[in-house]
């Protein structure tokens, strides 16, 4: 028992490796066949703003939605505790720091992986059982240039819009609370929201939805690529692709913020 469960264990670590490399790859031949449509003048650009539109304006009810909803439900746990202790200027700025360096790049990426990541992985599984992938190759169209670099760049970009929306809509719903439950007018919000939140702070963020934005897209395309076994594989990888993206975004949110607090000090020891 004991030598299987060391065997299970190897074999589950090589796997991870091996799917961790591939993953690499797709990601800088993504960058490669960027480059290369730049250079030869054939960047789809149609394509581009046909993958924008789905993966961006079809999800901005979402995230208006989580966005509003976050921001309201920080001021109502955080803006009673600040009463009793006499802090209710610090609302607003308490509101717009978590927001912009954590609340909406973490939610937006979370919901554009559960809507936009399994959608990827599930079209192109399917164009990878059906060897519409295949048919690409014999008519000499690179699938990585014509599939996944419209898609990476779709994401990334408009995840970072996204997040845009998320950050104002949560504030204005968390000042809407504010006046209307604890007496704070919107400009005492506003106020201490500008007090408190930074330029580099909100940058810092959506530096953020940048990167989660790429993680999706490369998940989706990669799971979708290594679709096998028909209807129930495509199953399969779409919900791997949400499950795997959205643990990826969890963990590399960890070393994104400790890269950006490092960078902070920095500049502030520079500044000083």
């Amino acid at each position: 028992m004991g030598n299987s469960f060391i065997e299970s264990s190897k074999k589950a670590l090589l796997d991870f490796i091996e799917a961790a490399g591939k993953q690499a790859l797709l990601f800088f031949r993504t960058l490669y066949w960027t480059i290369e449509s730049i250079k030869q003048n054939r960047f789809d650009l149609k394509n581009l703003n046909s993958q924008m539109s789905r993966i961006g304006v079809e999800s901005i009810t979402m995230v208006i939605i989580t966005g509003l909803s976050v921001g309201m439900v920080l001021v109502v746990q955080t803006g009673f505790q600040f009463k009793r202790f006499g802090a209710l200027d610090y609302v607003g700025g308490v509101v717009g720091l978590s927001m912009t360096k954590e609340l909406a790049p973490i939610l937006t990426a979370i919901v554009l992986a559960g809507r936009v990541g399994s959608s990827i992985a599930a079209e192109l599984g399917t164009m990878k059982i059906t060897e519409q992938i295949d048919a690409l190759e014999t008519m000499a169209t690179n699938p990585i240039e014509y599939l996944v670099v419209p898609r990476f760049w779709a994401c990334t970009i408009m995840l970072f819009f996204l997040t845009v929306i998320s950050n104002m809509v949560g504030i204005l719903g968390g000042s809407l609370v504010a006046m209307e439950q604890l007496n704070l007018t919107f400009n005492a919000f506003m106020d201490s929201v500008l007090l408190l939140l930074r330029v580099y702070d909100l940058m810092g963020g959506l530096f953020k939805s940048i990167i989660f934005g790429g993680i999706i897209a490369i998940i989706g395309c990669y799971k979708g690529f290594s679709t096998v076994g028909g209807a129930e594989g495509v199953g399969k990888a779409t919900t791997d692709s949400v499950v795997v993206a959205i643990m990826l975004i969890l963990a590399s949110n960890y070393f994104l913020t400790e890269m950006i607090n490092r960078f902070d000090a920095v500049f502030a020891a520079y500044l000083i």
